[in-house]
């Protein structure tokens, strides 16, 4: 909140002034900086066209410091994964996360001081909840959300916070409640209590119906009807489509064989965990991001980890050579094996039917006690044949820029989308991004309420790899990476520039926030082309393009 907001706070709801270590003679313009308001407690200042607001200081996704974001007009951005608060009413505006942000109230003291007055209900932690109403009996509307994953999770509090008062049912597959799964194939000793967004009282307080262990088996668009694997079939005004993917088992021989696993769900890492000891010989297959996540993860934990990979370097569709190279080293260093250029012929098994050996496709062989299958996914709409809706040949579904399919009222996002998003790609673009999901829920939740909500999203992708966190935000094809710092050293920024010589993407690992500089640079609709990064004593200098005003729409 603005300091030029004078008007008398509510007594009961907020705090005594408090003066903080700061006068505002001392802010430059655009300037971020982070203040105590207690001993327990951060704020976020910004000063920005002639004005002074207060946030809190911590992103609500993981807690990163935001003073080290991106500051747009009117917003913050994460350093570490993007998220985006809007200055002026804390809300979160782009994900990943589900909380916003509280506001201070600001007022002047003699000679500048600034005073800052909190909410009290905001003390308790640094994270707000818009507000949210509840089902009303004469509402006899009903809305179904279909998919428990980040996106439908968003879908649901969003659709309770933009004013609906009907049913509202939450169709989750998993036995459990939507939870943060990007954590599962990082960290795979966590219990859903440390998993999950919500408990179940959350969903009870706002008369949240959900419907766990239940999915979609087939959508009737004609009658409004979804008819569902526990028997019920329920008629809907609006219905909201997010059901993601599931890991894809490759037609290996033997692939069925006990011990052989994928990693999706929190079921997932809990047989694996089940199944392995510190005498376990381990192989991964695949060098994607759940294979290399998954093999980083466990090779503590096992006496060896294989990983075996298609190219000559792991993730080089994504980020190139140079850095492929750069990742493969790190494996490497870390004890895990890197079988490149290779695949796996048959999977072997034992008596009991266990997996026991894998033959590669060169005739060798590796003892192998669990194989991982980082082998890609499918896209969960199988549900929807002769639904009406129209599904490509991937199995994704065409969208508006407003998230609605070819059928009025059938919303769909998240993984099954075949979307817009912001930046240089004209064509729709099938997606599977953590972030993306979440604020496809938000935006499906606004237009089925009613209001008009465009999609403005730029894809925003994180890992984390032995204490490494590489990040990338963009997206479309590329002829030349240009490195900027060491990789040697893992601190560097990368872009991607494609034949127009526009910069496509950029990642970075040990130099935040380039990445999220670069995801508001895109949202704010401007670009950046290779004469600006071409000199490496001034590469950074486009970043100073964030405070300038935004492009006229004419």
């Amino acid at each position: 909140m603005s300091a030029q907001d004078q008007s008398p706070p509510d007594a009961v709801e907020y705090t005594e002034a408090v003066s903080v270590e700061c006068n505002i003679s001392e802010l430059k313009e655009n300037e971020m900086r982070q203040v105590d308001f207690d001993e327990d407690t951060r704020v976020l200042l910004v000063k920005q066209n002639g004005r002074l607001q207060a946030v809190g200081a911590k992103c609500t996704h993981y807690g990163a410091p935001l003073q080290t974001g991106a500051l747009g007009q009117g917003r913050v951005r994460c350093p570490w994964h993007g998220a985006c608060f809007n200055l002026e009413t804390g809300d979160i505006e782009d994900f990943p996360g589900l909380d916003s942000l509280p506001c201070y109230r600001v007022e002047l003291g003699n000679e500048g001081q600034v005073m800052l007055r909190a909410k009290k209900s905001d003390l308790v932690q640094n994270k707000r909840l818009k507000n949210m109403v509840r089902r009303l009996p004469e509402d006899q509307r009903v809305f179904i959300v279909v998919g428990g994953g980040p996106s439908g999770a968003v879908a649901v509090e969003t659709i309770r916070q933009e004013g609906f008062t009907g049913r509202l049912i939450f169709v989750c597959k998993e036995e459990y409640l939507p939870y943060d799964r990007v954590k599962i194939s990082k960290a795979m000793n966590l219990e859903i209590e440390q998993l999950r967004f919500r408990d179940e009282a959350f969903y009870k307080e706002h008369d949240i119906e959900v419907w766990q262990g239940v999915s979609a088996d087939k959508l009737d668009s004609a009658q409004k009807e979804l008819h569902c694997s526990n028997g019920y079939v329920v008629k809907y005004d609006k219905i909201y489509l997010a059901t993601g993917c599931s890991a894809f088992r490759p037609p290996i021989p033997g692939a069925n064989l006990e011990n052989v696993r994928t990693v999706r769900e929190l079921a997932d890492t809990k047989a694996i965990l089940g199944s392995i000891s510190s005498e376990s010989r381990v192989v991964c297959l695949g060098s994607s991001f759940i294979a290399l996540e998954a093999a980083a993860g466990l090779v503590a934990k096992v006496a060896s980890v294989t990983v075996v990979g298609r190219e000559n370097v792991p993730l080089k569709a994504a980020f190139g050579a140079e850095i492929g190279q750069r990742v493969l080293q790190l494996f490497e260093d870390n004890k895990v094996v890197m079988r490149m250029e290779s695949g796996i012929a048959e999977i072997i098994g034992d008596a009991e039917g266990k997996v026991s050996e894998v033959e590669l496709v060169d005739g060798s062989r590796l003892p192998c006690d669990l194989l991982i299958l980082g082998t890609g996914s499918k896209l969960n709409t199988q549900f929807l044949a002769k639904s009406g809706v129209k599904i490509n040949r991937n199995g994704s579904v065409d969208v508006t820029d407003f998230l609605e399919s070819n059928v009025p009222d059938v919303y769909v996002g998240g993984d099954i989308a075949n979307a817009h998003i912001h930046g240089l790609a004209h064509d729709r673009v099938n997606i599977g991004h953590y972030q993306l999901a979440q604020y496809h829920g938000r935006v499906a939740a606004i237009n089925m309420c009613g209001g008009v909500k465009k999609l403005e999203a730029v894809p925003f992708f994180f890992t984390m790899i032995f204490g490494k966190g590489i990040r990338y935000a963009g997206h479309g094809s590329y002829k030349e990476v240009i490195i900027d710092g060491s990789l040697e050293e893992l601190k560097f920024a990368a872009y991607f520039v494609n034949e127009a010589d526009t910069v496509t993407a950029v990642a970075s690992c040990g130099r935040d926030p380039i990445v999220a500089q670069f995801a508001e640079l895109i949202s704010q609709g401007k670009c950046l082309g290779r004469g600006q990064i071409s000199d490496p004593a001034t590469r950074d200098a486009w970043t100073k393009k964030l405070s300038e005003p935004l492009p006229q729409v004419r």
